[in-house]
């Protein structure tokens, strides 16, 4: 995880006396790509492409939910005039709410962390649009078309904005990143770049601090930071974000790199030291020029159990009576497959160490879990049984596996309160017994069918990973993470990512 310094400068004239001591940013003889200025006048040209793509996007999400409402509902088309002749205060209003600079602030940002700030949006737009018409005599507007309006919009919006982010990785190309580090920290953020293309990031290089690092993904060693002209790197691999691991470098070299990012209009994000306690709760602040970070402390309440446990009953309720079809098949196919029952149940750790059975469609053979133990000294993670062929696995089972329909059942554990949507992967004894300290908080919160394992790799993510994942989901729990991850979870099962 990355903790993004908000340094989106890129271009502008530069200006000023050169600093003493900053040898390693002199500005060359030949002119330089990005001019050294602290505050730049415009963004990169792939920022401003994105931004450009998502306004374009957001304009044609409010003439969609415009012409629908006008189209269903209304009687009167000066609505929609006026409507059309307001999209600049929508494009202001979606700005206000900070829509089109999260991209550049975070590496992993999507639309589906957009939703919350529109419909915030769209809400207030609504709302000013009522106030506009009844306040003026241009018009009236009906109450029943503002609430189709209101409904439409953030859904066209969001689907817009999907596409335009798409159509900006195909036109723009990835961002151009270059890793100043040489940890484990920076070994993993790579790793998990490569992993995840829709991140669309491309690496260019790593920059480190001896001169020979240990470099598992065989990314280009483009020399040690004490050595290199960095603006010279820069310039020639066209790098648009620095990431930089903060327990690589002392403080005046990460001063340095900040002050000289700024210069080159580059952007900026820093691994922070403390990585397993940070997580979507913590928020910058500022006292008097000094940047501390607020650490949110968990707390679940009851109104928040409630509506969780509420959300569980209705969602796996709804799913169960979808499936029932599915499930009949499945059944059928099991039995004609391979000898043996269709369900598997299995002993899993629930929330506080309890624990219950859980319920899967069967996708091994019989005698599964007695060949368990001859196969670990195969496995690729010594957390767990990790094989990349498992013998087990039947003809049906493989297909069940990889579309994860064999997970099914376990909305029945939901309803019966042992498991929940979304939360920490349930966990067999034996990976339980070894997990100590922090690693135990993982059973603050019920497991659940989905959460960020499943949705970020599943088997691609080694155990002492997932446990890390776990532990961030507990820590920094929230409602809108649960139906953030729970509208991500469709498109990792059709991806097929980390099935096994």
């Amino acid at each position: 995880m990355a903790l993004d310094l908000d340094l989106d400068l890129r271009s502008g004239a530069t200006g000023g006396e050169e600093q003493p001591g900053a040898s390693r940013w002199r500005k060359p003889k030949r002119a330089l790509r990005f001019p050294q200025r602290v505050v730049a006048r415009r963004h990169s040209r792939r920022d401003s492409g994105v931004r450009r793509l998502l306004a374009i996007a957001d304009i044609g999400g409010v003439c969609v939910g415009l012409l629908v409402a006008t189209t269903l509902t209304s009687s009167h088309p000066q609505e929609l005039l006026w409507g059309l002749a307001a999209l600049p205060v929508w494009i202001v209003v979606f700005k206000a709410y900070g829509l089109y600079d999260r991209d550049m602030k975070r590496i992993s940002h999507g639309t589906v962390d957009d939703l919350p700030w529109i419909f915030h949006a769209v809400l207030l737009g609504s709302l000013l649009l009522l106030a506009f018409f009844r306040l003026t005599p241009l018009g009236s507007i009906n109450l029943r078309d503002l609430a189709v309006f209101a409904v439409v919009t953030p859904i066209s919006v969001a689907a817009l904005r999907a596409f335009a982010r798409r159509a900006g990785s195909s036109l723009l190309g990835p961002e151009r990143l270059l890793l100043i580090g040489e940890g484990i920290r920076v070994k993993t953020l790579a790793r998990k770049l490569c992993a995840h293309p829709e991140y669309a990031v491309e690496l260019v290089g790593l920059i480190s601090r001896s001169p020979d690092p240990e470099n598992d993904l065989r990314l280009p060693h483009l020399g040690q930071l004490d050595e290199i002209a960095l603006e010279q790197v820069i310039e020639r691999h066209e790098v648009e974000r620095l990431v930089v691991a903060h327990q690589d470098f002392d403080e005046e070299q990460l001063i340095d790199l900040l002050r000289g990012s700024r210069e080159l209009g580059v952007k900026l994000s820093v691994l922070p030291q403390l990585f397993d306690a940070l997580g979507p709760s913590v928020e910058l602040d500022d006292v008097e020029g000094i940047t501390v970070l607020g650490i949110t402390p968990p707390v679940l309440p009851r109104s928040s159990r409630f509506l969780k446990r509420a959300m569980d009953i209705v969602g796996a309720g709804l799913l169960l009576a979808i499936a029932a079809p599915f499930l009949i098949a499945i059944a059928i196919a099991i039995k004609l497959d391979s000898p043996g029952p269709v369900f598997f149940r299995q002993t899993r750790i629930g929330r506080g160490g309890s624990r219950f059975k859980l319920v899967k469609c069967r996708t091994m053979s019989v005698d599964a879990e007695q060949r368990r133990e001859d196969l670990l000294t195969q496995s690729k993670d010594p957390g767990w049984l990790l094989l990349d062929h498992d013998p087990r696995v039947t003809r049906v089972g493989h297909f069940l596996r990889l579309s994860s329909l064999d997970e099914l059942p376990q909305l029945w554990n939901v309803l019966k309160g042992e498991m929940s949507l979304v939360g920490p992967r349930p966990i067999v004894e034996d990976e339980d017994r070894q997990l100590d300290g922090w690693r135990r908080t993982r059973i603050d919160l019920t497991p659940g069918i989905t959460g960020l394992w499943q949705v970020l790799g599943r088997t691609s993510i080694p155990f002492e990973e997932m446990i890390k994942l776990d532990y961030l989901y507990v820590t920094n729990w929230s409602l809108w993470t649960d139906v953030s991850l729970m509208l991500k979870t469709l498109p990792a099962v059709l991806l097929k990512r980390g099935a096994n």
